[in-house]
């Protein structure tokens, strides 16, 4: 027979697992027959699906980003309606966030093949209907205490934790040749979160919308803004709204979920019913919520925590979480659950899984990282004029009436970046991932350096607002240059990395980059305090250099593990 001839031939499908009906979808929204490298397949029925799961969870990620990360926002209006809490605490609220939704990724980069994607990705939106409902009700009253604002932070991570197991989900829908674009888009899009938080929640606050459920307005104690303009201390404003507001867009999608998303049976084989999958992720989320807990109770100060690992003791509590959080998950496992954990932690015995953890931590981490620092950053580092006293030998800080808005211009570098992200991905798809990660990579360590100076300068002048513009045009520099690497990484995961361990591994650095959400609130922030902020950023360029030694070591040098994947 003639090679034409047998390339007409439709391929036959693999085995179908039991209890499945052949020819694609099964009982509900489960999928047998999956084949996205059989280019007939995928013209002829896998394309359709795949976009059509895409599209679903670009929204619902993008919910998740914005719960997640809405106290950089919260917390700066929290501020401004003269909620009784200092700018440490403000920032530690933050910080909690950050470390829960970094934590939750750990458990959810394994969910897709013990849970089955879609009962994963509908459960996980549905479940940030709790800490949206929880937060627009303790921001009705200034004399709500500051341990339920930490809880509701605590569970926003929920948020943080859907961005591993949506982006491994989508990674088994689509071909190699279009990982970079798909998981590019899926992410990219997803990011808009920050964006979408960052300007929603200022413009909601000024209104009632939600009329006598939503409750009364709180008079604001300091001057604020909105993305259009200043609004005067006095002026009524409906903080709750900043909670209130995600419920709108997560109950349709819920439902939208629920019935357009679909489990892939050869991805997911032994998920079981769907109550059983469901309670799967739930005890494997209580582990993390748990472990995230205990953290931050060690490193919290009084009256908080026990504050045992605060200050400089704050780099133990990522590791120390994530181990604790891995031990959990593996104790508390059924048999089945954990013959399939152990057979996906065989990603740590790959070197590549570390070498990626390091890359993502670059992009990602920054990219997250500084969507939570710069608000507060800008608040603090602008909204006041800072005057050196020779009597006293201290700087004294005065409230600055030139003062920028955080909640005016915070939203821009976030924007950048998610947007460019796809174009990261495309771009990837056509150099390659590693050489476009190392040209960012070197863009980093030098703006990161530059902006750290800036910040100096602000942080010792009796004007810093002259400095406003170059810090927000240098941040808006790191903010596109994480964004195309963050496409540019998810690039290379999917081509170093096969079927099997390709969602783990998404999963797996994409964990360890979102504590760069729980890293840079708290070093900046420290580092502001003590006097220095220009330290925090210094530190970062450093970091970021050795990731440019990392990057050529294993991708681009002339005898590369893997040549510029």
């Amino acid at each position: 027979m003639s090679p034409e001839k047998l390339r007409s031939i439709p391929p036959v499908p693999g085995p179908v697992p039991a209890g499945v009906d052949a020819g694609g979808r099964g009982r509900g929204a489960d999928i047998a027959d999956w084949r996205p490298e059989d280019e007939t397949f995928w013209a002829r029925e896998g394309k359709r699906v795949a976009n059509r799961n895409l599209w679903i969870s670009i929204p619902s990620l993008l919910c998740g980003f914005a719960v997640w990360l809405m106290w950089g926002i919260i917390t700066v209006q929290m501020a401004n309606a003269g909620f009784p809490f200092t700018p440490d605490q403000l920032f530690s609220i933050a910080a909690i966030s950050g470390l829960s939704g970094a934590t939750l990724r750990i458990p959810a980069s394994f969910f897709i093949r013990i849970c089955g994607g879609r009962n994963t990705v509908w459960l996980t939106t549905a479940l940030l209907i709790i800490p949206a409902l929880g937060t627009g009700l303790a921001l009705q009253d200034k004399a709500t205490p500051l341990w339920v604002f930490q809880l509701m932070a605590l569970l926003s991570g929920i948020g943080g934790g859907n961005f591993a197991c949506s982006m491994a989900n989508i990674s088994t829908f689509f071909p190699k040749r279009l990982q970079g674009t798909a998981l590019g888009l899926n992410a990219g899009l997803g990011n808009f979160g920050v964006t979408t938080s960052q300007i929603l929640i200022p413009a909601v606050m000024t209104i009632g919308v939600f009329g006598a459920l939503g409750g009364d307005a709180l008079p604001l104690a300091k001057d604020s803004a909105t993305l259009i303009g200043k609004i005067s201390a006095g002026t009524p404003t409906w903080v709750q709204n900043a909670g209130f507001v995600w419920l709108v867009l997560l109950v349709p999608l819920a439902l939208i979920g629920w019935f357009g998303l679909n489990n892939l049976k050869t991805v997911s084989p032994n998920i079981g019913s769907t109550g059983a999958a469901m309670g799967k992720v739930l005890t494997l989320y209580a582990v993390a919520l748990v472990v995230s807990g205990i953290g931050l109770y060690l490193y919290l100060p009084a009256p908080s925590g026990l504050g045992l690992l605060s200050g400089n003791g704050m780099w133990a509590v990522p590791p120390l979480v994530t181990i604790g959080t891995l031990f959990g998950m593996k104790a508390v496992a059924t048999s089945d659950v954990k013959a399939n954990l152990d057979k996906q932690f065989a990603i740590f015995r790959n070197k590549h899984t570390w070498s990626m953890t390091a890359l993502y931590l670059v992009t990602f981490g920054s990219f997250i990282g500084f969507s939570m620092a710069v608000p507060l950053s800008i608040t603090v580092i602008f909204g006041n004029t800072h005057v050196f006293d020779p009597a006293t030998s201290a700087w004294v800080h005065a409230k600055n009436p030139n003062a920028p808005s955080a909640l005016m211009y915070a939203w821009i570098g976030p924007f950048v970046g998610a947007l460019i992200r796809p174009v990261g991905g495309w771009i990837s798809d056509k150099l390659g991932g590693s050489i476009v990660t190392q040209v960012i990579s070197f863009v980093l360590v030098v703006a990161s350096a530059v902006t750290g100076y800036v910040m100096h300068l602000a942080y010792q002048s009796a004007t810093p607002e002259q400095y406003f513009l170059v810090f927000m045009l240098l941040f808006i520099l790191l903010f596109a240059a994480s964004g195309i690497g963050n496409g540019s990484t998810f690039r290379t995961v999917g081509f170093v990395f096969d079927q099997d361990q390709r969602g783990p591994v998404l999963g797996w650095t994409s964990a360890i980059g979102g504590y760069g959400s729980f890293i840079a609130p708290v070093v900046i922030g420290q580092q502001i305090k003590a006097g220095t902020p220009e330290n925090a950023m210094y530190g970062f360029a450093v970091f970021y250099a050795l990731c440019v030694l990392i990057n050529w070591w294993f991708y681009l040098r002339k005898n590369a593990y893997i040549r510029n994947p």
